[in-house]
């Protein structure tokens, strides 16, 4: 029972951060702010984040990690781009449904337009995506029984599969359709034209 206290009340802080950095902005929130939202102490709030920060890329993190996850579940024997893309595309509902459990999905979306439009936060986001790709990357070499200081293929692909996948999240979140089969959809008609993109001449004859 302790435990899923603590989960709530981590929720509600969550909730209650995410809430007030899109509609009052992110620098212009104080974590006193966010504390009073939901009738707990400063302290509480520092016992269940680092700092605003932490707060505002929880949801991501979440998700990265679920990525990360259902990419070393794949099967062996799937090439890298394969593996990549039946990760993402197979845990969406299961991302969403993680998701929902936290916070609604619209202000996830919101959260994510409110850190590209913030400075300080798309730095952070930017920081944070490269050090995620080296993380895939380094799975990737290691399903593939490769140095990935000696071969520069598995930094190559993810750099390629993380482009496409921060394309498509851009242009879902200034859609209006925020519902997981319009992001699943989005996502695999662009990482279907990723190969002819890159091998195909575009010019017609």
């Amino acid at each position: 029972m302790r435990e899923r206290k603590k989960q709530r009340t981590r929720d509600a802080l969550l909730r209650a951060a995410l809430e007030l950095f899109t509609t009052k902005g992110y620098e212009e929130t104080t974590v006193d702010e966010i504390a009073e939202a939901v009738d707990v102490s400063q302290r509480t709030f520092f016992r269940h984040f680092a700092n605003k920060e932490d707060a505002a890329f929880a949801v991501q993190h979440m998700v990265e990690a679920r990525f990360v996850q259902a990419l070393r579940e794949r099967p062996a024997d799937e090439a890298p781009f394969v593996a990549m893309r039946g990760a993402v595309l197979g845990t969406w509902e299961a991302m969403s449904r993680s998701i929902e459990e936290v916070v609604p999905v619209e202000l996830h979306m919101r959260t994510y337009q409110m850190i590209e439009s913030t400075p300080s936060l798309l730095a952070i986001h930017l920081r944070r995506s490269i050090e995620t790709e080296e993380e895939i990357a380094h799975l990737i070499a290691e399903r593939e029984g490769l140095d990935i200081d000696a071969d520069p293929r598995p930094r190559v692909a993810v750099a390629a599969f993380g482009g496409v996948m921060r394309v498509t999240g851009r242009l879902w979140g200034a859609g209006e359709d925020f519902s997981v089969e319009s992001i699943r959809v989005l996502t695999e008609q662009y990482l279907d034209r990723l190969g002819p993109a890159l091998a195909e001449n575009w010019r017609t004859q």
